[in-house]
């Protein structure tokens, strides 16, 4: 145990630079992968909710960017954990809190809620594809000269067929009538996965910065954001690629297409797709911003208005400290500008990209602002801690929870969803998966 506790003196001595009257214990302990991993989660959970537009509320004009969005959120929900495995000291305990799930802690719930949705998000994506996987068996049985890729895909399309190989109306119909009963049910799952962390930092009395009944609402409200925002980026890049690929006869950058026995879509076709889609989310992605901005405002009027015995720590934190962070980057950067310019009349599809990349950013520094504001000042009311992220690593630790560390949690999630694109193509018309 004392050996433990000094690991983590010098595990928070390697990025925290302390000002003023600081406690000799107290150092920024939760780092960027605690940042990232309610931001992850948060992408995970919004991604969703965006999918079950279509799926529960019959929202037709998103039916092609929901089905990309229900495949990418599979394939963020690995990721989701990642952060927390490589903050940990001793990982090889993470998977603790999956198996022996308790609700006797909000991090141990977390095992519960995590293996439901996961549970959720796999038998819909099932459902929406069986017919898809059904008739992948029989055409690639059929086909004498299969590729390396289709050899491989047939035995795999066999067993997650589960034997299920009836395509009559009435088992089409059922399929349907499971999926919206698993996207209306994985709603709720999916605000309540992310709410949790919310509820980590709400719950904290000891922090006067995290203890509010609003933390949980804001994080599900701020995740259904950057989860929209990140489909709209990515699905738009995945899109220009598709168009570059099918200019230039590059298939490997389309395995979905490769999947479906190597059919292309025209440039003009993927075009019009891709212009639709993305402006028609980005009004959903204006509407969500709208209450997760009100949100936060009211909790920081809140906040000042009660003035709490630790309003004076905190007000220095929030309007001298960090003030940039919070009300240039997050709020300005993050929020408003991206705010007008879906606001502004005669939206294109590349500012609805632009204010969607900062909508991440925003996000993303409300994260930064609530884990590593919160750890900003000391017990002490006097001193404040600065946290620097380790640019170039010097050891595994700095490797993990500094800029290497970050981008590997960035990147995991495309590099996932490029191969699951392979099985469960995203970008199939809504005829073409039932």
């Amino acid at each position: 145990m004392v050996e433990q506790v000094a690991q983590m003196i010098v595990h928070g001595e390697a990025w925290t630079v302390k000002d003023l009257f600081v406690l000799p214990n107290e150092y920024v302990y939760w780092s960027i992968q605690i940042v990232m991993y309610p931001y992850m989660t948060g992408l995970v959970a919004g991604a969703f909710v965006l999918s079950s537009l279509y799926h529960v509320f019959n929202v037709e004009k998103l039916k092609e960017i929901a089905r990309y969005a229900l495949v990418f959120s599979f394939a963020l929900l690995p990721v989701a954990m990642m952060p927390l495995m490589l903050h940990l000291m001793q990982p090889l305990r993470g998977i603790h809190v999956l198996m022996t799930p308790h609700f006797t802690s909000a991090i141990s719930a977390f095992g519960i809620v995590f293996m439901t949705y996961a549970f959720i998000v796999a038998a819909e994506i099932w459902f929406v594809y069986r017919k898809f996987i059904v008739e992948s068996v029989h055409r690639l049985n059929n086909k004498q000269d299969r590729s390396g890729l289709e050899s491989l895909l047939l035995p795999i399309y066999k067993i997650i067929s589960l034997g299920a190989m009836d395509l009559s109306k009435e088992a089409l119909d059922s399929d349907h009538k499971a999926v919206k009963f698993l996207a209306g049910l994985g709603i709720p799952v999916a605000c309540f996965l992310h709410g949790y962390a919310g509820f980590i930092f709400g719950s904290v009395k000891a922090n006067a910065l995290w203890m509010t009944p609003l933390m949980p609402v804001i994080f599900i409200c701020s995740a259904v954001v950057s989860g929209i925002a990140l489909c709209i980026v990515s699905y738009y890049i995945f899109m220009e690629m598709r168009k570059w690929a099918a200019k230039r006869g590059k298939n490997w950058l389309l395995p979905d297409a490769l999947a479906q026995g190597g059919t292309a879509i025209p440039v003009e076709q993927l075009r019009s797709i891709q212009e639709h889609e993305v402006k028609m989310t980005s009004k959903y992605l204006l509407i969500f911003m709208t209450a997760a901005l009100t949100l936060e405002i009211l909790d920081m009027i809140f906040r000042g208005y009660t003035a709490v015995k630790s309003w004076d720590a905190l007000r220095m934190v929030i309007y001298e400290h960090d003030f940039m962070k919070i009300f240039v980057y997050q709020y300005g950067l993050g929020n408003f500008l991206p705010f007008l310019l879906l606001l502004v009349p005669g939206l294109t599809t590349r500012r609805a990209v632009i204010a969607s990349i900062l909508v991440l950013f925003g996000v993303f520094m409300m994260r930064w602002n609530v884990v590593i504001g919160g750890q900003a000042f000391s017990l002490t009311f006097a001193g404040f801690m600065e946290y620097h992220l380790p640019i170039i690593p010097h050891d595994i630790e700095t490797f993990k929870e500094g800029l290497g560390g970050m981008l590997s949690v960035i990147f995991a999630p495309f590099i996932i969803f490029y191969f699951l694109n392979m099985i469960f193509p995203a970008f199939m018309s809504d005829d073409e998966v039932h």
